[in-house]
């Protein structure tokens, strides 16, 4: 998962499935994150959900060995044959553009010494199928199968989906840009950090996304034909920005111990459910006044009702 969003990463339709089996919660790009929040995470997944939890960066190996030895202790529990011989397989699952062919490069980097084995990107989307095992460990063997990533069905709360885009979960050409660059510099604002006012040349802070993107845009020179300012250009660029950490480290989600709580232990809400549960009520509906309809018609025309003619 994502350590920018810790909890808007959660794809909770997919933890009843998650819950079956042995996992590792692994929080990538930690390098991008506040560094205060691993200790409260780790504290409310432990008290919660009952989950162990690993915060990595995988272009920097971090953290890395901790993850081997984590897959090596549960490959020596789960097997009864010599550790030369027992062979555990691991999924590495999660959302869209998280890191987690990264990971897989890193731990095979770290684990057998050899080099890339998965294809990497900055973009959402780069592997496509589910792919062939992957050797991380020779003793005892693990092997990790690399996936597509799962992106959550539906997210009904659209500031958990301006965060999910800001990060890179979802391609930028389904998103508007500039949306979610107004909340990436409402976040910065919050916070009352202004450094992009030295990095871009700005002369004063703003919460005006129109005021911001063209000064933006001029700093880096974007322009349409006839001299307008590029403002679509200038949302890609300050994404970027954003995303490999030019404009601080910071945690978009509210990490108080309550909000971990709430978010940990409510349960997953499902709105196509709900709206396939209120169209049968209404089809229950109708077919109960159908057949009040045929009952009441069916006694008028029996002998003695009181629609019937003498």
């Amino acid at each position: 998962m994502e350590q920018h969003i810790p909890l808007a990463s959660i794809n909770h339709k997919f933890e009843p499935i998650a819950q079956r089996k042995d996992r590792l919660i692994v929080y990538n790009k930690t390098d991008l994150a506040h560094p205060d929040t691993e200790a409260a995470i780790t504290k409310a997944f432990k008290e919660f959900k009952g989950q162990d939890v690993v915060f990595t960066n995988a272009n920097e190996d971090t953290n890395v060995k901790g993850i081997i030895q984590y897959l090596a202790k549960k490959a020596r529990v789960s097997g009864t044959a010599s550790e030369k011989e027992l062979t555990t397989t691991v999924m590495v699952v999660g959302m869209p553009n998280v890191g987690k062919s990264s990971l897989i490069n890193s731990l095979r980097r770290i684990g057998v010494n050899k080099g890339k084995a998965a294809p990497t990107g900055a973009v959402p989307g780069i592997t496509r199928t589910v792919a062939g095992t992957i050797k991380v460990l020779d003793s005892p063997k693990v092997y990790l199968i690399d996936t597509p990533g799962v992106m959550i069905p539906h997210i009904p709360d659209p500031i958990s989906a301006i965060k999910v885009a800001l990060t890179g979960a979802i391609s930028d050409h389904l998103s508007d840009e500039e949306v979610i660059v107004d909340y990436l510099l409402f976040q910065l604002n919050q916070r009352q950090d202004y450094s992009y006012m030295q990095l871009y040349n700005i002369k004063e802070p703003t919460d005006d996304i129109r005021v911001f993107l063209p000064q933006v845009a001029k700093y880096i020179g974007a322009l349409k034909k006839g001299g307008e300012y590029n403002l679509a250009a200038a949302a890609q660029f300050l994404l970027k920005q954003y995303r490999i950490g030019k404009l601080g480290r910071f945690t978009l989600d509210d990490i108080s111990a309550e909000a971990l709580e709430s978010y940990l232990t409510k349960e997953a809400e499902d709105p196509i459910s709900r709206r396939k549960q209120k169209k049968a009520d209404k089809m229950e509906e109708r077919r109960t006044k159908r057949v009040q309809l045929r009952q009441e018609e069916e006694n008028q025309k029996r002998p003695g009702s009181s629609g019937s003619k003498l």
